[in-house]
């Protein structure tokens, strides 16, 4: 009887051990079972990912708002109001497309990079022209001490149209030199088309070489910081073989510009003028994809 319970007891034992290998055994092949399909690591879409940057190269044209300008220095200090002044764009040819002469157009120059997925920061200069309208009569508001430019001022006026009394340009150029934050959205996403839009803002400083001749002195004609600005914009990118970029901007502004140089030489004449500016440009770009998807 012993040996029946011992022999039974064992077999039980046997059929347990192999239930429980058979149930390991099918976990096992479950948790190693091999994935039939791996996803393929996307590239990312143009303008929309941490780590990508583009570049951009276009031209603008430009308009500017009426401003009062302030001219102070030895024996004069005076403002004209309400003066007004246009963009002066170079006639279209070749030399919009030769880069010996890039710095003659008003152009734009743009570099991008994406700190956060679609969040830029982009370095800009922006090459705009300011000439003031010389056939124009504005009001005066001050004194002059040299009789011969004081007697030009009739009745709280003076006529500019004979150039002798002043002339004032920021023709080579309006540099606005400024560093923005946009916002990118993609709105039309196919196979090598993408149609992106952005927004953003952006402020810097005025670096205009100002073509000014004030009472007959020699033109005064150099580089220097003037003042700030600030704007809002806003972009059409159209992406094409995914690095390709046509660009379309929109842009509004301000500008201070409280130091312009007056004369050639370091005596301390200057001028004073703010105003509001309206840009739209246009050119090519290329984006660089230089982080893929994790």
């Amino acid at each position: 009887m012993k040996k029946l319970l011992a022999v039974g007891l064992m077999m039980s034992g046997l059929a347990f051990a192999q239930v429980k290998k058979d149930t390991l055994e099918k976990e096992y092949k479950l948790e190693v079972a091999p994935v039939d399909k791996v996803e393929k690591k996307q590239k990312p879409n143009p303008l929309s990912k941490k780590g990508q940057f583009f570049v951009f190269y276009g031209w603008n044209r430009a308009a500017y708002s009426n401003s009062d300008i302030h001219f102070q220095g030895n024996g004069y200090d005076f403002q004209l109001n309400n003066v007004s002044a246009q963009d002066r764009p170079t006639k279209f040819g070749i030399v919009y497309f030769d880069p010996s002469w890039f710095t003659v157009t008003q152009y734009n120059f743009r570099l991008g990079y994406f700190i956060k997925d679609n969040l830029a920061l982009v370095l800009g200069i922006d090459h705009m022209k300011y000439v003031m309208d010389q056939n124009q009569t504005v009001d005066f508001k001050g004194h002059i001490s040299d009789p011969q430019y004081a007697g030009m001022v009739q009745n709280g006026q003076v006529d500019l149209s004979d150039s002798q009394f002043l002339t004032f340009e920021h023709t080579d150029g309006l540099n606005y030199e400024n560093l923005g934050l946009e916002k990118y959205k993609n709105l039309i996403h196919k196979k090598n088309i993408d149609l992106v839009w952005s927004y953003g803002a952006g402020i810097g400083v005025m670096f205009p070489k100002s073509n000014v001749k004030l009472f007959g002195n020699e033109r005064s004609d150099r580089f220097h910081v003037a003042g700030m600005g600030t704007d809002i914009r806003s972009s059409l990118n159209l992406v094409f073989w995914k690095n390709w970029m046509i660009r379309v901007e929109g842009k509004a502004g301000y500008v201070n510009m409280w130091d312009i140089k007056t004369t050639l030489n370091n005596k301390p004449d200057k001028a004073q003028q703010d105003f509001v500016f309206g840009q739209v440009l246009a050119g090519i770009g290329y984006t660089f994809n230089t982080k893929k998807n994790k």
